[in-house]
């Protein structure tokens, strides 16, 4: 698998990417009863904490987090177990709600499923109000589920068009500075047609295919399209009407014709090394496109289809397990790990965006007048899950535990349409499989 594929799972919440985990989600049972709360406990002891084992700046990060927190202070020990990141949905997936620890970390469109099969239980009582404060608006969206929080991030994420400001001033292409002057579909059409007229092979757009569509990263990367022209994953709890909206059709018509202009970006470096002016990814590759463009990279929103230039948003987050017998403890120790210190620097070991509002205000990157600071207008207009209007941008991913049904099956739809299946019929079929799964299991309901 390519660095940049490795990058995307691990930086930008595709720990989803492998079928097997999304599989074992979509067959596990759960829902009936009551809530699963935490016990409090003493809030002293020893506390297990799991996380998923990312790149090596950011274990070295979060470890030494635990080593600073353990010895400012001597009535909580917290024991960490890094787990790896291509197993890690899976192990937890897997392991009784019982043999969990008391904080763990989970990708964040998983976390449904697990409140769904009582593995997280609720965090309001256990964090304090401070730390809750401080988190983004759009962190918060994706933790909660029926005015309930269970899980916090350290960091978000964001997608944007890159772009190579030497290669668009020769083609004579104007482009969008900011959110608000976002390029239309068809602006974004006739950019790549300028570019074209000038590009040796025609190809001047990196849509990250060598990631493949059929993944976490169609819906992350490309969803946005269907919310931008109107339409949603689910709607009410239903695909059919949302996900195969004549709007969204329109859409994916569109992405289907941008593929003639497509490199197939193989070798992981279409626009690093300048066989492509445009790239449609995310910010976990600003590092690699600064350090090869330098004064010639520019940031860029995605296109607006009809209703608004949208973003995916969410990542990796924290959360207390359901079956903790000392949640105070547990808390204590999530409020450490959300502090100013420690969120700066897992931000700094990862690039990604600060979730708490106070970090990303400093952040060099994603302060007002960084170079990222597209990212973070986008995600200070959050859309949460279902209130998706033309005014918002950053949209979470569907906060359901049938999500894992949600996410393969539009993946399968949009590698179909982008491999030259009728949009019409894909998403038609999509729709049709996710509302019978959600009709098989009483709606993926959660008490």
């Amino acid at each position: 698998m390519s660095s940049t594929s490795r990058r995307f799972r691990r930086t930008a919440c595709t720990g989803l990417a492998l079928a097997l985990p999304l599989a074992a989600l979509a067959a596990c049972g759960g829902g009936s009863g009551t809530d699963a709360s935490a016990e409090a406990g003493s809030g002293k002891g020893t506390i297990k904490v799991w996380a998923h084992q990312g790149q090596k700046s950011e274990d070295a990060a979060l470890q030494a987090a635990v080593k600073s927190f353990n010895s400012a202070q001597s009535k909580i020990k917290v024991e960490l177990t890094l787990l790896p990141g291509n197993d890690y949905t899976k192990t937890i997936t897997t392991t009784d709600a019982s043999k969990l620890p008391d904080v763990m970390e989970f990708d964040g469109p998983t976390m449904a499923n697990f409140v769904y099969n009582k593995k997280l239980a609720p965090i309001d009582s256990y964090v304090s109000v401070k730390t809750m404060g401080n988190a983004t608006a759009a962190g918060k969206a994706q933790g909660e589920i029926g005015g309930k929080h269970y899980g916090l991030p350290m960091y978000d994420s964001g997608l944007g068009v890159y772009g190579n400001k030497k290669l668009l001033d020769a083609a004579g292409v104007k482009y969008p500075t900011s959110v608000d002057d976002a390029w239309t579909a068809d602006e974004f059409t006739a950019a790549l047609k300028a570019l074209k007229a000038k590009d040796s092979d025609g190809k001047t757009l990196d849509v990250q295919e060598n990631n493949g569509f059929a993944t976490e990263w169609g819906t992350y990367g490309f969803a946005p399209i269907v919310w931008s022209a109107g339409g949603s994953l689910l709607k009410d709890g239903k695909a059919e009407g949302a996900l195969d909206s004549p709007g969204a059709v329109s859409a994916l018509k569109t992405f289907q014709f941008w593929k003639s202009y497509v490199d197939p970006n193989t070798d992981g470096n279409a626009f690093a090394k300048g066989r492509v002016a445009l790239s449609w990814v995310g910010h976990w590759m600003y590092p690699t496109y600064s350090k090869a463009l330098g004064d010639d990279l520019v940031v860029l929103p995605l296109p607006d289809f009809g209703d608004g230039p949208k973003t995916g948003q969410g990542s990796w987050a924290w959360g207390i397990g359901a079956d903790s017998k000392n949640a105070k403890a547990a808390g204590t120790f999530m409020d450490y790990l959300l502090n100013d210190a420690n969120v700066t620097a897992m931000t700094t070991a990862n690039g990604a965006p600060p979730a708490t509002t106070s970090a990303l205000a400093a952040s060099p990157l994603y302060k007002q007048g960084g170079p990222l600071q597209l990212f973070a207008d986008q995600l200070a207009k959050p859309c949460g899950d279902s209130d998706i209007t033309k005014s918002c941008v950053a949209v979470t991913r569907p906060v359901t535990a049938g999500y894992p049904t949600v996410t393969a099956k539009f993946g399968e739809a949009l590698n179909s349409i982008y491999g030259g299946a009728d949009p019409e019929e894909a998403l038609a079929k999509a729709a049709r499989a996710i509302d019978q799964d959600f009709s098989d299991n009483a709606g993926y309901q959660i008490p």
